[in-house]
């Protein structure tokens, strides 16, 4: 399969695409709870839905409707997961104020890092060496892996929380957005082996809360989801600190995608940075042209909201 394309949300079902058709192709049950996040394997082998308590391993490949593995430990519902480059290992971040890190063969619970406030979201940072995750309580919590530590503790906005993160493919950003409809941009930079973060600017993106926040690939662009019923694309471009006095400056903002009927939950880049898929809590997901800012394809099949999609495009030689 050279394009994965998935869906899930609130039906208790997760879909599988014909990303240029938009035909449903294959129809899995997670009858436990809602679907809460999707992600797919480096490898596309495998696709790790996030639900209530646990996160469940289909096998792409197989026919079989029945999850290969199921992964237990978790007592909140699990907002976050993220892979291994090598698929070797996975974390999870959860409602129960932890963050988890996984042996994906064993199913073994190798590390779990406490926020003390229900974790919103994670991500691994491109070195494999550090993970990043977000909070209720309005922190962003740098994990060293090697120290075994939390290296870093950054509180954006007091008491606002903090509902997503995303991290550059190159490992020179980090940008954050809270429930206020705020984002922040953090360059990350390596220094004596450890990495430092030097603010780079901040700015208010919506006026409702923002769910999801993504760069793309290139690291050109970057995507927010709201509750105000629109995504919006942001040109990343390269700034200067802003100084103790000084005003920061937002991001140019590139493109308003307009259509939703509610909530945006969720959204994935296509590998060249070309394309955008949203779900959407009125039952759709949708895959966007950037650059003509239209709606290439609608997805419809869901009976509910649509909160998580997961997309890989890239060629088998990657």
């Amino acid at each position: 399969m050279s394009v994965i394309l998935c869906t899930a949300g609130y039906d208790h079902t997760i879909r599988f695409w014909e990303a240029l058709s938009g035909i449903c192709s294959r129809t899995i049950q997670h009858p436990d709870s809602q679907v809460n996040r999707l992600c797919i394997s480096p490898d596309k082998r495998f696709l790790a839905a996030a639900g209530h308590h646990t996160v469940k391993l289909f096998d792409i490949r197989s026919t079989n409707p029945a999850p290969t593995s199921v992964f237990e430990g978790h007592t909140g519902n699990v907002t976050g997961i993220a892979f291994h480059c090598d698929g070797k290992w996975m974390v999870t971040s959860s409602e129960d104020g932890t963050v988890k890190i996984w042996d994906t063969r064993s199913g073994a619970i190798r590390r779990s890092y406490n926020h003390g406030s229900p974790v919103n979201d994670v991500v691994i940072h491109p070195n494999q060496g550090e993970i990043i995750s977000c909070d209720r309580g309005g922190s962003i919590r740098l994990w060293d892996l090697a120290e075994n530590t939390c290296a870093h503790q950054l509180i954006p906005e007091e008491e606002v929380s903090v509902s997503s993160v995303t991290v550059a493919t190159n490992g020179t950003l980090l940008c954050a957005a809270n429930n206020a409809g705020n984002v922040f941009v953090w360059q990350l930079v390596q220094a004596f082996e450890r990495t430092q973060l030097v603010p780079m600017t901040h700015f208010s993106a919506h006026k409702e809360y923002i769910t999801r926040i993504l760069l793309s690939p290139d690291v050109k662009k970057l995507a927010t989801c709201s509750a105000d019923h629109t995504a919006k694309i942001w040109e990343v471009k390269e700034m200067e600190p802003a100084g103790p006095n000084a005003e920061p400056r937002a991001f140019p903002l590139e493109a308003t995608l307009t259509g939703h009927q509610r909530w945006v939950w969720d959204c994935a880049f296509s590998a060249d940075s070309a394309y955008l898929v949203t779900a959407c809590s009125d039952h759709y997901a949708r895959l966007w042209e950037l650059h003509t800012q239209q709606i290439i394809r609608q997805y419809n099949g869901h009976h509910r909201g649509a909160v998580c999609v997961a997309l890989n495009d890239y060629s088998e030689t990657r």
